[in-house]
């Protein structure tokens, strides 16, 4: 027959070949096949093999290696049939196609050059029919007596020719039509996926607002088809781009060696769906965020487990400050903050400058591991033990700049975990946060900004240290056997720096709640200090005299 793979279909055009058509719609051999018509093509591979035994012509057999090419879902061997099809020109326009690629910024960059590529390798036109039952119907007759194609006048759109015929004869005369039964190709439509969400039809005000878009975000392997394919049809109608920006993402993999997670193909041995009844929506989206841009990743329960252990902590951390965050809560700083709240705060706000700016340079992966990072050992780990003693005060403004510090840092750190965890901190949100911070939801509510006023480098480094000296109690406890609410009758912080003795005398008050210390001395000394802080900054000891964590 003419055709056996796509370079048969190009010699074919190319050389002028004759057409020979023995492959037919339904998938069985035409009468063209002579002996063989009827039977499907494996069938007649079989009979051919058999008819050259019997004719004695088959001189040897044996196995070897091909590469055919296959359904996507259904790995069915690819055949070639001839048929009629709807085009959109696209190889004239091939060099305005490649200067619009340029103007949109591809995040990460290197997947501009797969759209570049694609577009130098064309060497068809853009197919948009398909011989399929459901899609969007091509609004088209044809003449029975003259093969005239005739199409809809544009005030009779949208309709479906096979269930409307011609009220019209067409210029030959003739009143028998054939309607056209091909759909539209599923690109053709998804191509317009900015004018569909744009409201391009029903409301013209909301469409000049949002088009150009700002981005699509989409999978490497539709380049060649969504982003090129939108890009086409926006030069075609509008002569712009259909947005500025592209963030291609990878695919999640079923397994090592495994292809991408499919719903056709069962979800894999770690089905998506299976995992969210064991570890909830929003674990399962914890590891779906933990690779970057254009990147695979294989779905891994353990950083599924991972992702649910922090959801976990986050409720509780939300469970534990509820009690203290109940009634009116200032949204301005007290006058007077601890080292501790201080330290924090500033934290807290370079934490939000730091997410926002990987957040506009779409490093999404980046963020989480701050705000994760920043969660477990600043707020969680260290400051909610800080100042637990003065949380559990009844009132004063030792228990109310605590309040304050951890109801706001509380509050930042679910909105910028939101895009991330959207369901509990949403839970967390609706509980705690949303009458006073005036939304029904955390996904209505304003993204954080950094105040600059909150930043203090120095209760940065003297909260820097604070938790060095609380790592080392913790450290000295494990060592010694005791647990880690075991108390100590006394512990003795020497430092050579007069500031610092200042802020960790203002911060005795923390220091006695995260050591579980009767008494925190601290002195100031000019001597020479053997510190077993990262830091170096402080000696440690406690009331009999031993040195804690001294190496």
């Amino acid at each position: 027959c003419t055709f056996g793979d796509a370079t048969d279909v190009e010699w074919w055009r190319e050389y002028d070949l004759p057409l020979k058509v023995i492959i037919g719609r339904d998938g069985r051999l035409t009468e063209a096949a002579g002996a063989y018509a009827g039977m499907t093509t494996s069938e007649a591979r079989a009979a051919i093999v058999k008819s050259l035994e019997q004719a004695k012509k088959l001189l040897e057999q044996r196995t070897t290696s091909q590469s055919v090419r296959v359904h996507e879902r259904c790995d069915t061997p690819v055949e070639y049939v001839v048929a009629t099809q709807w085009f959109v020109r696209a190889l004239d326009f091939k060099a305005s196609l490649l200067e619009a690629g340029e103007r949109i910024t591809w995040r990460p960059a290197h997947m501009g050059t797969r759209y570049r590529e694609w577009v130098e390798n064309l060497r068809w036109d853009w197919c948009i029919s398909r011989q399929r039952y459901f899609g969007v119907p091509f609004p088209v007759w044809y003449c029975d007596s003259c093969g005239a194609t005739i199409l809809a006048s544009e005030d009779e759109l949208p309709l479906d020719p096979t269930e409307r015929q011609l009220s019209a004869p067409c210029a030959c005369g003739g009143t028998s039509f054939t309607p056209e039964h091909d759909v539209m190709d599923t690109w053709a439509t998804s191509s317009l996926s900015p004018q569909i969400v744009g409201q391009y039809f029903d409301d013209q005000a909301l469409y000049q607002q949002v088009f150009p878009f700002t981005l699509r975000p989409q999978a490497h392997e539709i380049i060649r088809t969504w982003a090129f394919y939108t890009i086409l049809q926006s030069h075609h109608h509008f002569g712009a781009l259909p947005w500025s920006n592209v963030a291609i993402s990878g695919w999640g993999l079923a397994g090592e060696g495994m292809g991408k997670i499919s719903k056709s193909r069962g979800g894999g041995p770690m089905a998506p769906l299976e995992m969210i009844e064991r570890y909830s929506a929003d674990a399962v989206r914890y590891w779906a965020a933990s690779t970057g841009f254009g990147k695979d990743s294989v779905i891994s329960e353990e950083k599924i487990a991972t992702g649910a252990k922090l959801v976990t902590k986050l409720w509780n951390v939300a469970k534990f400050a509820e009690r203290f965050l109940q009634g009116d809560l200032s949204t301005t700083a007290p006058d007077t903050l601890p080292p501790t709240d201080r330290w924090l705060l500033s934290r807290a706000q370079r934490l939000i400058a730091r997410v926002t700016a990987l957040f506009e340079a779409y490093d999404y992966a980046a963020a989480k591991s701050e705000i994760e990072a920043f969660f477990w050992r600043d707020l969680a780990d260290n400051y909610l033990e800080l100042a637990k003693a003065r949380l559990y005060e009844a009132t004063g403004p030792a228990h109310e700049a605590a309040r304050y510090t951890l109801g706001t840092v509380l509050l930042d750190t679910i909105k910028l975990f939101a895009p991330f965890l959207p369901h509990v901190t949403d839970e967390i949100y609706v509980g705690l946060f949303a009458t006073s911070d005036g939304h029904r939801t955390i996904h209505r509510a304003a993204w954080p900004a950094p105040d600059e006023t909150l930043i203090d480098e120095e209760s940065e480094e003297a909260g820097e240290v604070i938790v060095e000296i609380a790592t080392a109690m913790r450290r000295h406890k494990s060592e010694a056997n005791l647990s880690l609410g075991a108390e100590l009758p006394g512990l003795t912080l020497t430092t050579d720096s007069e500031s610092l003795a200042e802020a960790l005398r203002a911060s005795e008050a923390d220091l006695r709640s995260v050591t579980r210390a009767r008494e925190v001395i601290v002195t100031h000394t000019t001597d020479a200090l053997e510190s077993p802080l990262p830091s170096g900054r402080v000696s440690l000891a406690l009331a009999e005299g031993e040195d804690v964590g001294v190496h």
